[in-house]
């Protein structure tokens, strides 16, 4: 991942809360999402998929003044990723597969289907979670909004993280000891 991509992904969210925290306009995030997205020079699927569209909603934001661009940006946040880890399911390596390449070139076949199945994991965890942006996006005033996908969004992506982790090293060690 490029350091613009990295950057917009980390400080999105936290602008998100900074307008919550600070009691600014939900849109003067967008001041955040257009340059970070602008600046993106990454040609892979997803950064196409979430840059220019970002910086569209971001553009959206700053000449309308309205929220609901901003709304909008964790709804294909989660899509785009959702598309990402389900095309790969269907056309393997899976993502994670690939990540767990990395560190053990030779995964064994129980290794390959536990990948699958964590694939399969973070699939639902994008449905579920572009499903909450969407309905705090929709629903929720924008204090709540800000709450959920700008920290409870990332706290839960955080304890999906550590917890693939600690079942890993129970697989891991189950199969080889």
């Amino acid at each position: 991942m490029r350091p613009t991509m990295l950057l917009l992904g980390v400080l999105a969210p936290l602008a998100f809360l900074a307008c919550a925290a600070f009691g600014l306009p939900l849109w003067w995030a967008g001041i955040v999402l257009l340059p970070l997205a602008l600046l993106r020079r990454d040609t892979r699927a997803l950064a196409r998929w979430i840059g220019l569209p970002a910086a569209l909603l971001g553009a959206l934001t700053l000449l309308t003044r309205a929220e609901w661009p901003l709304r909008v940006y964790p709804v294909l946040n989660n899509v785009a990723w959702l598309a990402l880890f389900a095309w790969s399911l269907r056309h393997p390596p899976t993502v994670i597969e690939r990540f767990a390449r990395l560190s053990e070139p030779d995964l064994p076949p129980a290794g390959v289907a536990y990948t699958r199945r964590v694939t399969q994991a973070w699939c639902a965890f994008f449905v579920g979670n572009g499903l909450a942006a969407l309905a705090t996006g929709l629903w929720a005033d924008s204090h709540t909004w800000a709450l959920y996908n700008g920290g409870i969004a990332y706290v839960l992506m955080g304890l999906m993280f550590g917890g693939e982790w600690l079942i890993r090293r129970r697989v891991r060690s189950a199969h080889h000891g």
